[in-house]
């Protein structure tokens, strides 16, 4: 009796759990393809400079934000299903995706914090050396480049989203860890649910001795 309420709480939790993990998914990746196909961010991104340092941030960025929010959503969509179902196989790989968004949130949240003015000093460096290309030679490339970033103003545009949603960013991460690690305590009590559960059950396995 108590195993069987002990494994209805879980798979509560469970599901509320995967639909708040699988919300937070969606989140990074709406804010990852913003950062990256953002007209602002773009314009910096594509100045042709061997040392443009912005452009390396800028694609792994994206990348790392699509490929977490798609580990997230699998685990959600994978523990959703296990819970369901009571399927050991898919709660361990649900458990194994949300250990494996873990490893990439906690290097994610630590750069956060030890390199928190990169982004808007790499675009600041890439700013410097067009202004700097421009002023020593007259390349109508390199003015146009510089014009187009004067007239979208970039600089002041990035410094403004910046300010806006780093915060945002912050929290977020926070929230994603705690919700990762409550998912990989929920699929790992399931899957000791369904084991013992599927041990004790012994209908239809009775044999009956001849006296």
């Amino acid at each position: 009796m108590g195993l069987t309420c002990g494994m209805r709480t879980t798979k509560c939790q469970q599901l509320v759990t995967s639909l708040c993990v699988m919300l937070l998914g969606l989140s990074i990746a709406t804010l990852s393809t913003v950062t990256h196909y953002g007209l602002h961010f773009t314009l910096i991104s594509d100045i042709s400079l061997e040392s443009n340092s912005y452009r390396a941030i800028h694609h792994a960025a994206f990348y790392f934000g699509i490929c977490l929010s798609m580990t997230l959503i699998l685990a959600a969509l994978l523990s959703s299903a296990a819970t369901v179902r009571e399927s050991q196989c898919l709660t361990a790989m649900g458990f194994f995706c949300f250990a494996l968004a873990f490893c990439g949130l906690i290097p994610a949240a630590c750069w956060r914090y030890t390199h928190s003015t990169e982004v808007e000093d790499s675009v600041m460096d890439v700013y410097d050396l067009v202004y700097e290309e421009v002023r020593r030679n007259a390349s109508s490339f390199r003015r146009h480049e510089l014009t187009a970033i004067h007239e979208a103003d970039c600089l002041q545009e990035i410094q403004d989203f910046l300010k806006k949603h780093m915060d945002f960013v912050s929290t977020l991460l926070g929230i994603t860890i705690g919700f990762t690690v409550y998912g990989m305590i929920l699929t790992s009590f399931l899957w000791f649910s369904i084991h013992f559960s599927s041990n004790l059950d012994r209908k239809g396995k009775y044999i009956l001795r001849e006296r």
